[in-house]
C-alpha cells in the first residue's frame, strides 16, 4: 500500500468518526421488585426501607463529585415510597422527597411492577392515587410509568398513563415462561411514541430481546446474568454494546439514535447494594467520543426529547401473557372486578350526600387508601406463583387485597345508600318510601328491585307523578323484593316511590314473557334453553326472525363445554311476572353449574313501548372446583364478522394492524384478549353485543398464541384456569367451589357503534340503586333530583367522586368520549359551577377552566378520557 492510499484511508476513517456525534450512554440502577415472589410482604417492606436508606447515604457521599458520577437510584414502584413513609419518621421521608425533587431518586406512578391487560380501566387509575397524593402535598410530578418483565402490553394503557401525567416509560421483558419468547428479537421500533387513540402518548424505550443471549432488552439490562462474579466488569460491558447499537449512519438502521440506555440491575434479587460500582463503571468507560452517566432514567428521556423531537408513533396492542394468570383465582379476581364497577354507584351516591353532609365518609380515609393500595398491588406481575414464596402464601395475599377493596366499596355503598335515605322525607308514618338512583349520566328507564317484607297485594306509586308504576314481587338470594319499572330516572339522580297496600284486585297484567317447555319468548326474542344450560336457539324477532345462534366446533351459545345438551334437571320458571320472567337450568355436564336466563317486558301499563332495552340477562354460576381451563362459548350465526371490544381505556378492532385492526403484526400474543365491559361481533348491518362483568379475557374461535382467528363468529369467555399449564398460576382455583358470571346480550340492526355498546353494558352492570327513605316529614327535598348532567350523549361519565383531598376541594368528574372524533360537552351541576380545573386522572390540577353561567363547556380529542375538578356555589 503506497502512502497515498494510506493517507486516503486515514482520511476516510477520520471522516467517519467525525460524522458520528458523541454517543451518550445512560446506566440506571434498580432492584427489580418481584413482590411476593422473591420475598414476602415483610421481607420486601424491610428491604425497601434498608435500600432507600443506603442509597440516600450514597447520594450524600457523592454530592461533590461530577454530576455524571453521582449516585442515583430508581424505584420501580411508588409502593417503595409508601412503605418508607410508613416505617420512617416524617423528617426521614422529607429527606427522601428532597432527593426525588433533586433527581437523584426516581419513582414511577404505578405502585409496583404490574400486569395491566387483566385490569378494568378505573382499577389502573386508582392504583396510582398514592402518587397523586404525593404530587399535591409536595408540589412535584412523577413523569414515569413502567410495566416490565411480562412480554405483552395493552394499547389503551398509554392514554391512561399520559392522562395521569406520565411522559416516559421503558420495557424490559423476561422472555421466560412465555409462548412468544422467540418473537421478541426484532421490534418494529425500539424507541417510539406509545400512543393512544386520543393522541396522548408516552416516550417508550423497548429494546429487542433475544432469549439466551447477553444483549439488552431484558428487565435487568445493566447485567448479563443472575450470578455475576465481577459486577464492575459486567456493568462496564454494557457500554460498548450500547455504543455499537447507536447507528445514525447505516441506511435503515435498527436504532438510528446516538442516545442509549441500559436500565435495571436487580434481576430477581431481594436487595441490591452497588452504588459505587455504577459510578466506577461510568468513570471507566467514558471517552472523548462516548459520554456515560449514572442515570435516573428520566435524564435519558429528556435527552431523547431534546435531540430527537420527531419519534415514530405506534398504537397497537400486544395482547396478554402473564396478565392471564389472575384467572387461576377467577372468583377472587371477579370480586375485585365487581367492586370496581360497584364503586361507580357508591361514589356517585357519596358525592350527592357529601355536598350536604361532609361527615358521611370522613372516617373511611384509611380504608380508602388501603383500597387504592390494593388496586395497585392486586395484579402484581408475579402471578406466575412459581418462585420462592409458596402458592398458598401468594393466594392468601391476593385474597387479603381483594378484601381491602371489597370491604371499602361495600361500606361506602351501604353508608351512602342509607345517608341519602335519611335526607328524603318518608311521608306518612304508614307509608313505605324508597328512592331509585341512577349513577349514569343519562336519563334512564329500567327495572329496579327494592327489598320488602310486605305481603301481596301492594302497588307502587311514583311520588312525582302520583301514578302507579308496573311492579311484581320476586325472590333473590332467599330475600323478597318488589321489582318496579322505574321510568326516566334522571342523570346521576333519583326519583322517589311509595309502596301502598292495594285495596281490591289489581288489573291482571300479562307475563313479560311466555314459557313453553324449553322456549321463552317476548316481543324481541325467542330462545331455547336446554337442560344443560346452553342456548341452542336464539331468534331475533325484530330482524325478520333472524337466527342468531349457530354451533361452531361443537359448541353453542352460553356453552360451558357440555357433551349432552339435554343433561340436566327439569327447567324451572322463576319470578314470572309482568316485568320479567326467568328460566333456570341446573346441570352437572361438564361440571355442576346453574344458568338463569331472564327476558323483560317490552310494553304494557306503566311502561312505554320504547322503554325496556332489548336485553337478555344471563346469570351463570359454577358450583364445583376445577383445575382445567373452562370457557363459556358464545357461537353466532354470522359470516366473517368483525369483533370490537373494550380493552383498557380503548375500544379495539380485533384484527392485525396491517389489516386495519389494532393488534401488532409482530411481537404479540393473540389467543386471550382483554374482556372489559363488552365485546361486539358485527357486520355492516347487524351485530351482537355481549356485556361481561366477571371474565377478564376472551378468545376468538380457535386463536392461538401465534395466530388470530379474526373473522371467527365464536367468542369464548374465560371462566378460569391455568392457561399456560399447572406450573404457572394458582393450582385448582385455590380450592374455590363457587363462581359467578354475569352476561347480557343484545342485538342491533346497524353497524357497530361504540357509544351504544358501552351504554348497553354500563346499564347492565350498573343496575338502578334503591334505598329505603327514613327522613322526617320536615325534610325539604324534592322527589326528583339530578346532581350532574352532560349535554353530549356520546361523552360518558366514567367516575364521579368527592376529591381525594376532601369535599371542600370539590367533586372529581371523569368523562370518556366514546366516539373517534373530537367533540365538546357542557357539564352542569345541581348548583352553579363556581370554579373548575382539568386535572390529571390522579387528581393533580393541570389547567384552570372558566365556567360560564354556572356551567362548564369542555373539549375532547377522539376517544379521550378527561378528568375535571368542579366546585359549586354553596
Amino acid at each position: 500500500m503506497n502512502l497515498y492510499h494510506l493517507a486516503f484511508l486515514t482520511f476516510l476513517s477520520l471522516s467517519t468518526v467525525l460524522a458520528q456525534p458523541a454517543k451518550r450512554i445512560y446506566l440506571a440502577n434498580d432492584d427489580h421488585t418481584d413482590y411476593m415472589w422473591t420475598g414476602n410482604e415483610a421481607q420486601y417492606d424491610s428491604a425497601f426501607v434498608r435500600m432507600l436508606d443506603y442509597y440516600m447515604n450514597q447520594i450524600d457521599s457523592t454530592k461533590n463529585e461530577p454530576d455524571e458520577y453521582q449516585t442515583r437510584w430508581n424505584c420501580d414502584g411508588s409502593y417503595w415510597l409508601r412503605t418508607y413513609q410508613k416505617y420512617r419518621s416524617p423528617a426521614q421521608f422529607d429527606r427522601l422527597i428532597g432527593y426525588i425533587k433533586s433527581g437523584h431518586i426516581s419513582s414511577p406512578l404505578n405502585s409496583l411492577v404490574s400486569t395491566f391487560g387483566a385490569q378494568p380501566t378505573e382499577a389502573v387509575l386508582r392504583g396510582m392515587f398514592y402518587a397523586g397524593r404525593l404530587e399535591r402535598r409536595y408540589n412535584l410530578r412523577f413523569p414515569m410509568a413502567v410495566c416490565m418483565e411480562n412480554q405483552t402490553l395493552p394499547l389503551g394503557l398509554s392514554s391512561l398513563w399520559a392522562g395521569s401525567g406520565a411522559r416516559y416509560s421503558w420495557r424490559g421483558v423476561c422472555a421466560c415462561a412465555s409462548r412468544i419468547q422467540t418473537r421478541l428479537g426484532s421490534r418494529k421500533h425500539q424507541l417510539y411514541r406509545y400512543m393512544g387513540f386520543d393522541n396522548r402518548s408516552v416516550l417508550m424505550k423497548w429494546y429487542n430481546r433475544h432469549p439466551k443471549s447477553v444483549d439488552i432488552g431484558g428487565y435487568a439490562e445493566a447485567r448479563t446474568e443472575p450470578k455475576v462474579k465481577n459486577p464492575l466488569s459486567d456493568i462496564s460491558s454494557r457500554v460498548p454494546l450500547l455504543e455499537a447499537m447507536c447507528d445514525t449512519i447505516t441506511p435503515n438502521s435498527a436504532y438510528p439514535y446516538n442516545v442509549a440506555g441500559a436500565f435495571g440491575y436487580g434481576w430477581d434479587d431481594l436487595e441490591t447494594y452497588n452504588a459505587p460500582i455504577f459510578s466506577a463503571a461510568v468513570r471507566q468507560t467514558a471517552t472523548p467520543t462516548r459520554k456515560v452517566r449514572v442515570s435516573n432514567e428520566e435524564d435519558f428521556f429528556r435527552d431523547v426529547e431534546q435531540t430527537y423531537p420527531t419519534i415514530p408513533a405506534q398504537s397497537v396492542s400486544f395482547g396478554n401473557e402473564w396478565d392471564l394468570y389472575s384467572t387461576s383465582m377467577n372468583e377472587t379476581t371477579a370480586q375485585v372486578r365487581r367492586a370496581t364497577e360497584k364503586l361507580r354507584s357508591a361514589e356517585a351516591l357519596a358525592s350527592l350526600v357529601a355536598l350536604q353532609d361532609k361527615s358521611v365518609a370522613a372516617d373511611l380515609e384509611t380504608a380508602r387508601h388501603s383500597a387504592w393500595d390494593a388496586f395497585g398491588l392486586y395484579w402484581e406481575h408475579d402471578w406466575t406463583a412459581d418462585g420462592p414464596v409458596s402458592r398458598k402464601e401468594r393466594a392468601d395475599w391476593q385474597i387479603r387485597l381483594q378484601r381491602q377493596i371489597t370491604s371499602y366499596v361495600d361500606t361506602l355503598y351501604d353508608r351512602s345508600v342509607a345517608a341519602l335515605g335519611k335526607r328524603l322525607p318518608r311521608g306518612s308514618s304508614a307509608a313505605i318510601r324508597f328512592y331509585v338512583f341512577n349513577p349514569l349520566n343519562w336519563e334512564r328507564s329500567d327495572v329496579a328491585d327494592f327489598q320488602i317484607n310486605l305481603p301481596d297485594p301492594v302497588r307502587v306509586i311514583d311520588v312525582s307523578t302520583n301514578k302507579e308504576v308496573a311492579s311484581q314481587l320476586i325472590q333473590k338470594g332467599g330475600k323478597r323484593y318488589i321489582r318496579i319499572w322505574a321510568e326516566k330516572i334522571p342523570s346521576v339522580g333519583y326519583t322517589v316511590f311509595e309502596v301502598r297496600r292495594r285495596s281490591g284486585k289489581a288489573v291482571q297484567q300479562p307475563l313479560a314473557a311466555q314459557v313453553r317447555g324449553e322456549y321463552i319468548q317476548n316481543r324481541h326474542y325467542r330462545l331455547r334453553l336446554r337442560k344443560s344450560g346452553i342456548i341452542s336457539e336464539l331468534v331475533d324477532l325484530r330482524a325478520g326472525n333472524r337466527s342468531v345462534v349457530k354451533a361452531i366446533d361443537g359448541r353453542s351459545f352460553n356453552d360451558l363445554g357440555t357433551a349432552n345438551p339435554d343433561a340436566g334437571d327439569a327447567l324451572v320458571v322463576e319470578n314470572a311476572g309482568p316485568l320479567s320472567v326467568t328460566l333456570k337450568a341446573v346441570s352437572r355436564d361438564p361440571i355442576a353449574h346453574t344458568v338463569r336466563v331472564t327476558l323483560f317486558r317490552t310494553s304494557g301499563t306503566g311502561m312505554p313501548d320504547h322503554g325496556m332495552p332489548s336485553r337478555i340477562d344471563i346469570e351463570d354460576s359454577i358450583q364445583a372446583n376445577f383445575g382445567d381451563v373452562k370457557t363459556w362459548a358464545f357461537s353466532l350465526n354470522m359470516t366473517n364478522p368483525t369483533t370490537r371490544h373494550e380493552e383498557l381505556g380503548a375500544v379495539l378492532t380485533v384484527k392485525k394492524e396491517h389489516r386495519g385492526g389494532h393488534y401488532a403484526s409482530q411481537n404479540a400474543r393473540y389467543d386471550w384478549l382483554t374482556f372489559n365491559h363488552f365485546a361486539t361481533l358485527s357486520d355492516s348491518n347487524y351485530g351482537v353485543t355481549l356485556s361481561n362483568q366477571d371474565c377478564s379475557f376472551f378468545k376468538l374461535g380457535q386463536s392461538t398464541p401465534d395466530s388470530l382467528q379474526e373473522t371467527s363468529a365464536q367468542l369464548q369467555a374465560l371462566a378460569g384456569g391455568q392457561v399456560d399449564g399447572e406450573k404457572l398460576g394458582i393450582i385448582k382455583q385455590n380450592g374455590a367451589e363457587a363462581f359467578r358470571y354475569s352476561f347480557a346480550v343484545t342485538t342491533h340492526r346497524a353497524t357497530f357503534n361504540a357509544s351504544e355498546a358501552m351504554r348497553f353494558s354500563l346499564e347492565h352492570q350498573n343496575p338502578l340503586v334503591t334505598g329505603g327513605i327514613t327522613g322526617t316529614s320536615t325534610v325539604n327535598t324534592p322527589p326528583v333530583f339530578s346532581l350532574l348532567t352532560g349535554s353530549n350523549p356520546n361523552v360518558f361519565l366514567w367516575s364521579l367522586k368527592p376529591s381525594e383531598d376532601g369535599i371542600d376541594q370539590g367533586l372529581i368528574a371523569r368523562f370518556w368520549n366514546m366516539q373517534p372524533t373530537p367533540t365538546t360537552t357542557t357539564i352542569g351541576l345541581s348548583r352553579p359551577i363556581r370554579q373548575a380545573w382539568q386535572t390529571s386522572h390522579i387528581e393533580t390540577n393541570e389547567q384552570v377552566l372558566q365556567p360560564a353561567k354556572g356551567r362548564l363547556s369542555v373539549q375532547f380529542m377522539p376517544n379521550q378520557l378527561n378528568t375535571y375538578r368542579l366546585v359549586g356555589n354553596k
